[in-house]
């Protein structure tokens, strides 16, 4: 892992790129077999749906952000939290659509962005360890207005060194998604039967209040015609 001193205690510390195995672009300062842990990740991932998860490892956290077909993952220390990760990584995510627009990475080979990409990952790195605060806003704001999606966390020592395949924990991952899609639509459903439910009433108390003044409008009538 990661040799890291006191100072470096909330650091982000390796970031990288990758389509499918190939880590097109990657940063770091730092020294640690972290880069063989992370291929031993790709090696087992699936691109075939967008999603986002979150491995722990010796006071260190492996997050990753997989939207279509690129894996996009930071290495950083336990303390710094998982808000940090996750809005760093849509910032990359962002940051590497705009600047590949088009294909343009799809053909890249093996680390061959590195130099062209590695200083946006350093930058934004080092933005993010300097703004904490505002990041943590911000994933708050972004948590508000977003679909809320699941983040496994998951010990990466008993993934790898016992065999546990992460497309069996895709599939938790996709179970999870799929009991929020239904808790939505039963909240939805909810929603609509009260709204019903309301109205009914409504139109009940406006029924009523009809019948009342057309009471009272016919006894007027009427006691004008007898007088």
């Amino acid at each position: 892992m990661a040799r890291q001193g006191a100072e470096s205690e909330k650091k982000l510390i390796y970031a990288m790129v990758a389509q499918g195995t190939a880590v097109l672009a990657e940063q770091t300062s730092y020294e640690g077999n972290f880069r063989d842990i992370v291929a031993q990740c790709l090696q087992r991932l699936t691109f075939a749906r967008d999603e986002r998860f979150t491995y722990a490892c010796d006071e260190h956290t492996f997050t990753f952000l997989i939207h279509q077909g690129y894996a996009y993952c930071v290495v950083a220390a336990e303390a710094a939290g998982h808000e940090i990760p996750l809005v760093f990584l849509e910032m990359i995510k962002d940051d590497f659509n705009k600047r590949y627009a088009g294909g343009k990475a799809a053909t890249a080979a093996a680390n061959s962005l590195s130099r062209d990409f590695g200083p946006k990952l350093k930058e934004q790195m080092q933005y993010c360890m300097d703004h904490p605060q505002e990041l943590s806003r911000l994933s708050k704001v972004k948590a508000q207005v977003s679909e809320v999606k699941g983040i496994m966390i998951k010990n990466i020592d008993d993934t790898i060194q016992r065999g546990v395949q992460i497309d069996d924990l895709a599939t938790s991952a996709e179970l999870l998604h799929e009991q929020a899609n239904d808790f939505r639509q039963e909240g939805t459903r909810i929603r609509r039967k009260m709204w019903f439910e309301n109205m009914k009433v409504k139109l009940i108390v406006l029924g009523i209040v009809a019948a009342l003044i057309l009471i009272i409008v016919l006894s007027i009538c009427v006691g004008h015609k007898c007088n």
